[in-house]
């Protein structure tokens, strides 16, 4: 694989450091957008070098046609990254983005015989547990709407600005549309240790979805809690990342011994 520092339009790196010993790629939720990672670099040590992923139909890619099946994402996702894996790596996904990070593990593992040195997912159900909840991205705007609105990362007055979800809609009910079309297909689990973060008060994700992560890794597992909701990343994001950089840290010692 070649290395490169022109980082393409899949990936955003707030702080450019060729001399890290270790790449986190981060993936956002649905609706969500590299953006939400603006700041992360700045709590982690000049051995890591953050990549944010943006996935098409929101941010700088906005008038790119959003995906709306794993698959096709996935098999994206793979050629877009392959010349950012010369170093060790880690994946951190939240929500929708802890899916597209398993599976685009998986996707590496086939096809290049790589593993991330970690997986971190938080907000998101083992890929194993059906979707308990009946699919709501082909409701009417007003009833899909209403469903945002029990997640509570939409700020009301986002929701009642017609204009502005008129704008970001499209780039939603593909999110979801992924998300709710995913069929989960058994291989044996990642060599690499998961980590999985869930809310207090998530209503969305309980801890037993999170728990049965468990069975996707070989190594080691963990399941934090962390005060909060659905979005607890943003609410209690210092914590979050204290927990991720302590993990790392501990990564990087092993790879230099």
């Amino acid at each position: 694989m070649t290395t490169t520092q022109n980082f393409n339009t899949w990936l955003t790196c707030p702080q450019p450091n060729p001399e890290a010993k270790l790449r986190l790629f981060c993936f956002h939720y649905a609706g969500g957008g590299a953006l939400i990672f603006r700041n992360w670099s700045y709590y982690f040590s000049s051995s890591i070098e953050l990549c944010a992923v943006e996935l098409p139909g929101r941010g700088k890619r906005l008038r790119e046609p959003a995906y709306t099946k794993m698959k096709p994402l996935i098999q994206a996702l793979s050629l877009a990254l392959d010349s950012y894996l010369d170093k060790p790596f880690v994946f951190f996904g939240h929500s929708m983005g802890g899916l597209v990070s398993f599976e685009l593990a998986r996707q590496l593992r086939r096809e290049y015989g790589f593993t991330p040195q970690h997986l971190f997912v938080s907000g998101c159900r083992a890929p194993q547990i059906p979707d308990p909840d009946p699919p709501i991205h082909q409701l009417s705007n007003s009833e899909f709407i209403e469903q945002l609105r029990r997640y509570n990362g939409t700020p009301e007055a986002i929701l009642q600005n017609k204009e502005l979800m008129d704008l970001l809609m499209p780039c939603l009910r593909a999110d979801f549309a992924v998300l709710e079309t995913y069929n989960y297909q058994y291989e044996p689990p990642l060599n690499c240790g998961i980590t999985a973060f869930n809310g207090s008060a998530d209503q969305q994700v309980n801890q037993a979805d999170m728990l049965a992560w468990e069975d996707q890794t070989g190594a080691d597992f963990y399941l934090k809690t962390i005060a909060g909701d659905h979005f607890f990343i943003h609410s209690h994001q210092s914590l979050l990342l204290q927990f991720i950089s302590e993990e790392i840290t501990s990564i990087l010692m092993a790879l230099i011994r």
